[in-house]
């Protein structure tokens, strides 16, 4: 991590500093390879929010192992997929990537890898939190820290209660995002995962339930999340359950 003219930035090769699951596997087609990343964003943000939240379906931050969170996916109930899902966002039900961790191959460390290559976390990771005794996991894209603190801080997004219409059908149970509503005042954070701490700094938290990380951001998101990945860079790919140190 590099602090440059009001900037902070990640400089990394995409491949985190603990052992993976085996990628590809039977629900999970990618294999993870190095990437060639340089990921910017403000290093001072102001404690003033924005009014207005913008919701991102990419990336919306960065680990401090240089692993990016991106909590959200591509991909939809489809009846005429023989998966049963695919990227036709048709049907209005979005897959949940922990709700569906199964479907989607998400490994012990609540993590996968990408049609690109990438490997990234759905939720916090276990090697993650018990990496430091900070509370600061990573950074967002708008530049406000990323906390965690277990069940201290609790998200204000609540279980649907009943049954979806068919189809897909079934008990609301979290497989989608669409099984989850955002009830103001039910938890301690706001719809995007977000409070003041005790210094009164405005922070993002990862909780342990839905949505596990911001799924929208108060503040200007920067420019490298809104880029599709590179893809590979070329050097060596990560062989499963071998460590590879980071750039």
């Amino acid at each position: 991590m590099i602090v440059e003219f009001e900037r902070r930035c990640f400089v990394t090769n995409g491949l985190p500093d603990h052992d993976t699951g085996t990628f590809p596997n039977r629900d999970n087609p990618n294999t993870l390879l190095a990437q060639k990343l340089r990921l910017c964003m403000p290093s001072k943000p102001p404690n003033q929010i924005g009014e207005i939240p913008q919701f991102h379906k990419g990336s919306i931050g960065i680990a401090i192992n240089g692993i990016q969170f991106r909590p959200g996916t591509a991909d939809y109930f489809d009846a005429d997929s023989p998966r049963g899902f695919s990227r036709d966002p048709s049907s209005g039900w979005n897959l949940e990537g922990l709700g569906a961790r199964e479907k989607l191959g998400i490994d012990h460390h609540n993590a996968h890898v990408d049609d690109h290559g990438l490997y990234h976390y759905h939720g916090v990771s276990d090697a993650l939190s018990k990496s430091t005794r900070a509370l600061v996991i990573g950074y967002a894209a708008d530049g406000y820290d990323i906390h965690y603190v277990g069940s201290r801080m609790t998200s204000s997004y609540q279980l649907k209660k009943g049954y979806r219409p068919f189809p897909p059908g079934g008990v609301k149970d979290g497989t989608y995002n669409e099984d989850w509503v955002f009830v103001k005042g039910s938890g301690r954070l706001d719809e995007c995962n977000g409070a003041k701490n005790l210094y009164g700094r405005f922070v993002y938290y990862a909780t342990d339930t839905y949505p596990f990380f911001p799924r929208c951001l108060w503040g200007e998101i920067s420019d490298d999340f809104k880029r599709p990945p590179e893809g590979p860079s070329g050097v060596a790919k990560r062989r499963p359950g071998v460590q590879t140190p980071r750039r």
